[in-house]
Parts: C-alpha cells; structure tokens; sequence
C-alpha cells in the first residue's frame, strides 16, 4: 500500500508518517502547500523543507492553493496511491476538508493522530527520538523569544508549558509552528540556524538555515 503525505517540515505530519510506515504503508513522496491564506513560515522556507526530505529520501510535490481543493483532489487521485495522511489532532474543520479530499481523489483517509490528548502525544513524540524547533509564534499568544526554543525531552515540553500555561503542547490551535530537526525517519540530524526575523498579520516568524550535524 502507498500512501502521500501533507508535509511542512513540522512534527505532527512528520509524525503521522512515522506512524503510517511504521504500519507498513509506503510513503514514496511528500505534498507541500503554496497556500493563498497569508504568509505560510513553512513555505517561506521551502528549500529547507527539500533538505528534510532528502534527508528521508523522499521527493516534493508542490501544489498551488490558487487552483482550489477541487484540483488538488485532482491531483492526489493520479498519483496512484491508497491513502492521504495528515497528522491533524483536534481541528475538526481541517478533518472534515481533509476528507472532502480523499472522497474527491478516490482514496482513503489516514489520521492516526486523530483525537488524541495533546500532551501525552508531544511526550509520545518526544519519546520516540523526535526533535523539533519553534520557527512560528502566533504574535496575541507568544513572544518572539521563543522562535528557535528547541524540544528535545519531555523536559524541554515541561519547561515550556511552565512557561505558557494556556498554550496547546502541540500548539494544535495555531499557536506556534515547528520544524524538525530529528527524527527515526531522518538520517543524520540538523542544527536550525536563525537568518532573519519576519513579521506578518498573525506570526513572528524566522528565515532559517538547516544545517546537517
């Protein structure tokens, strides 16, 4: 069974994929967004994310927003897989789109994150060998100090739940985005190297550098 991923460079997806190949589902190539909604930090630093990829082997498929869901849903059906994996948590609306999709492309939904309690999850993740940094923060409910805050151990979630006790541990309700930087997937691991600082309409956000350790 084949399966394509919605990939960002961030854990949850990342981790949807561990989960899905762990299962024996084969995931030959990822699916990036150009989104028309804002400023997306992830795809502002799309050539890091090609680095992550390569780093698991994978290519990158990039499909322009601008062309609407319908055409996505196009798109998914030719590329000869079974499943749509994502790594939504809580979000029932991107679920729901989610599934509009699969419907319209002819294949199945896998969501094997789907519903879980978001802190024993982020230390699941953590558990498994994952490492991620902050690259994003939502400016109404995070200061820009934490963009490059790195999660290496459930010690590193504690301290910065401590810190921000009405922040999500997955920061599923947009509260900040992430890029790893190590995982099972990956081989060898990255440092995240800080470029620039960027403002938008909702995020402080950074231009960053992967660069193999």
């Amino acid at each position: 069974m084949k399966g394509i991923a919605f990939f960002s460079g961030g854990k949850d997806g990342l981790y949807a994929t561990y989960l899905a190949q762990k299962s024996g589902i084969s995931v030959p190539y990822f699916l990036v967004l150009k989104t028309t909604i804002g400023v997306s930090p992830h795809y502002e630093n799309l050539s890091e994310l090609e680095k992550l990829a390569g780093a698991m082997g994978k290519g990158l498929l990039i499909f322009d927003m601008a062309k609407g869901s319908e055409a996505l849903a196009e798109f998914i059906g030719s590329l000869g897989v079974d499943y749509l994996i994502a790594g939504d948590v809580l979000l029932e609306d991107h679920l729901e789109w989610i599934e509009r999709l699969a419907e319209g492309a002819g294949v199945k939904v896998l969501e094997p994150l789907w519903g879980r309690n978001t802190f024993k999850l982020a230390r699941e993740i953590l558990e498994a060998g994952f490492e991620y940094a902050i690259i994003a923060v939502n400016k109404e409910k995070l200061s820009k100090e934490w963009l490059g805050y790195t999660f290496r151990s459930v010690e590193d979630l504690e301290r910065f739940l401590d810190a921000n006790p009405g922040i999500d541990p997955l920061g599923e309700f947009a509260e900040f985005h992430t890029a790893v930087l190590k995982c099972p997937l990956f081989e060898g691991s990255f440092e995240l190297k800080p470029l620039k600082v960027e403002e938008s309409e909702t995020y402080w956000w950074m231009k960053f550098r992967l660069v193999r350790k």
